[in-house]
């Protein structure tokens, strides 16, 4: 459940991106809807991640979180399989480093919260990783 409400929450920072700051800031000569509108409105989202690597880093986590939020049903679980979809879940952790390593590029002064954000991650992390050698350990 926490998975699907970060991912919520990302989907919530990327349309305020996209309506807020992209749309709101074109103008529409031809109406809101009209195909040059479209066009304007990719080059303007395009200029835009081409320009602040910090955007890149972000949507890069958001699409890290689709497919982990489009399988997190019961039916999904079942149709992949216990293994694949374990293995697919361990984007968490490449979405995690990038949600950071987003935020820390976003931030222009006080870098206090994205490392404290960065430390909660790598301690996360090390515990799973402490985990997974010692039950590989275990096995053998």
């Amino acid at each position: 459940m926490l998975g699907l409400y970060a991912f919520f929450y990302g989907t919530l920072h990327l349309l305020i991106y996209l309506i807020a700051d992209r749309y709101a800031s074109l103008d529409f000569p031809n109406g809101i809807f009209a195909w040059q509108s479209v066009r304007a409105f990719g080059a303007s989202i395009w200029a835009d991640v081409a320009k602040r690597k910090f955007i890149t880093i972000g949507f890069t986590a958001w699409l890290c979180m689709l497919p982990l939020a489009l399988t997190s049903t019961a039916g999904w679980i079942r149709r992949l399989g216990g293994k694949n979809w374990n293995r697919l879940h361990r984007l968490v952790y490449a979405s995690a480093v990038a949600a950071v390593i987003h935020y820390y590029w976003l931030v222009k002064a006080d870098i206090r919260r994205p490392l404290t954000y960065a430390a909660i991650v790598f301690v996360l992390l090390g515990f799973r990783a402490a985990w997974k050698i010692r039950s590989v350990a275990a096995r053998r």
